[in-house]
């Protein structure tokens, strides 16, 4: 999605030096920590190797992610034209882990973690409204409009290539956007205008030899420095997919139930990396949620308490699917009432994640729920599972 300014004639003709500082003023003053400008013209090698990577499959399951979209979105004169820079902004979401956060609590395995992008408001929301703050305080201190368009990350334009061409930050080998001074926990927008804005060059930086990301994704995802396969990724899993997730991969996503940051985590350029004071970020309530609650949660009880949160993206089922996951993961004999529960269900995909997961347990009374559910189980694709899952209980 995108907003934009209409043109009500040329840009008044300030210096290009003191222009850009006002941008970078006002960027700062609207809310964005970072800020770099980039030309406008076509992003050519980006969209080959994007193109490349839809015929490889390495897209698959994202289907509004398409070859017309990313044709438009690397060229700026199709998405505004006239376009002759794109305003490139970072937003720092990064708050540190207490108590060691992200491990599970000692004597309560039933806790689910969640990425910290989503430890708060919906992202889009706030930096949108930024972005068009931004472009009114401008519009105001020049005395006229201008052509103005923004995105997020729900917008057609790839903002990692845009951010690397403005030397926001460089591509690590985890795919992230990595900065100088905020690591890779930011999130990016871009404007692109008519505004004759001087470029900022790319960063001569690089991860170098260091590749700690690629051994540390659980899942396997990161297939080749720089190359991600999202079908394995497990932000991609706990969100953007609807269905059955792989068996091979279950075991690996651990107590994930939103995103992952573990690529991040290891990363050595995140050392740096500061919090931010953002109060739109950093909600403990969000950071690790009660798995049975989140299981048993109804429909208007999901809504009342992940409202406004990215949360809302997996909705209701996806996320009592990742809560399945993550008690056969983590969770033990308390856990298997609650997952014994679900298997009546309304839901086939809950009903059979909770299989699953009851099956990694095992026990006496896994077996038996297991067992009582295959006889009442109409659904095909939930009979197959508890099947595997009484074929795989622990001996």
């Amino acid at each position: 999605m995108s907003e934009h300014t209409d043109n009500a004639g040329p840009t008044p003709a300030l210096p290009p030096a003191e222009l850009r500082r006002l941008v970078d003023r006002l960027a700062r003053s609207a809310g964005f920590d970072l800020v770099a400008v980039a030309d406008a013209a076509d992003f050519d090698a980006d969209r080959e190797k994007t193109l490349r990577r839809i015929d490889a499959g390495l897209m698959d399951g994202l289907p509004w992610f398409t070859k017309d979209r990313v044709e438009r979105g690397t060229r700026p004169h199709e998405l505004l034209p006239g376009a002759r820079s794109i305003i490139t902004l970072g937003l720092n979401y990064y708050v540190p882990d207490t108590d060691n956060d992200d491990a599970v609590p000692a004597g309560d395995p039933g806790r689910g973690i969640v990425a910290r992008y989503a430890r708060g408001r919906d992202y889009h929301r706030i930096m949108k409204k930024r972005m068009r703050r931004l472009t009114l305080d401008l519009s105001a201190a020049l005395g006229r409009q201008f052509a103005a368009r923004w995105h997020v990350d729900d917008g057609p334009m790839l903002d990692r290539a845009a951010a690397a061409r403005a030397g926001l930050g460089w591509f690590g080998k985890n795919g992230n956007i990595l900065t100088p001074q905020l690591g890779s926990w930011i999130l990016l927008g871009q404007i692109v205008t008519d505004l004759p804005l001087p470029s900022d060059a790319p960063l001569a930086k690089t991860c170098g030899q260091c590749a700690r990301c690629i051994p540390a994704c659980p899942t396997n995802a990161i297939v080749a420095p720089y190359l991600v396969d999202n079908r394995r990724c497990i932000s991609y899993l706990t969100i953007e997919h609807k269905g059955a997730i792989p068996r091979a991969l279950r075991a690996a996503i651990g107590n994930w139930v939103f995103g992952c940051d573990i690529c991040q985590d290891v990363c050595p350029v995140n050392r740096k990396a500061q919090a931010t004071g953002d109060a739109n970020f950093g909600r403990r309530d969000l950071a690790h949620l009660d798995l049975v609650e989140l299981l048993q949660m109804d429909e208007a009880q999901f809504r009342e308490r992940f409202a406004g949160t990215p949360l809302m993206r997996a909705k209701r089922n996806g996320m009592r699917r990742n809560a399945c996951i993550a008690l056969g993961n983590v969770g033990g004999p308390a856990s298997v009432p609650p997952l014994a529960q679900a298997l009546a269900d309304p839901e086939p995909l809950v009903r059979q994640h909770a299989a699953w997961a009851l099956g990694r347990i095992g026990g006496t009374d896994a077996a038996a729920a297991l067992h009582d559910a295959l006889v009442e189980e109409t659904d095909a694709a939930v009979s197959e599972e508890i099947g595997q899952a009484l074929d795989e209980l622990p001996r």
